[in-house]
């Protein structure tokens, strides 16, 4: 389990860099909304994948953490409400500027 989780974080994080690193607008907030889901996935993943197992060693209740999920639920939230302010703020530039190239200017 924790094998195909760790697999499935990094094609998220190497998805949201490529998407970071392309000249566009909207595939840089695409990119930057995948690495912010791989990175809650990982604050989450630290609460326990599996129940009933040590958390480190010896024995530990059933439930998981609950800090991070908080963490989590609160970082969604935050992180919806910067990708709502950044989608406008990219509509704006795009409404002002005429292109949706990050840095204002068509290629050459």
């Amino acid at each position: 389990m924790e094998a195909v989780f760790a697999i499935t974080l990094g094609i998220m994080t190497a998805s949201g860099v490529y998407l970071l690193l392309r000249a566009r607008i909207f595939p840089v907030v695409m990119g930057l909304t995948l690495i912010s889901y791989a990175v809650n996935l990982f604050i989450f993943s630290m609460g326990r994948l599996a129940t009933g197992v040590p958390a480190v060693i010896g024995k530990s209740p059933e439930y998981g953490d609950p800090l991070p999920q908080a963490l989590v639920l609160t970082a969604i939230v935050i992180g919806f409400a910067m990708t709502a302010f950044v989608v406008v703020l990219a509509l704006r530039s795009i409404g002002e500027l005429r292109t949706d190239h990050v840095d204002g200017q068509e290629p050459r």
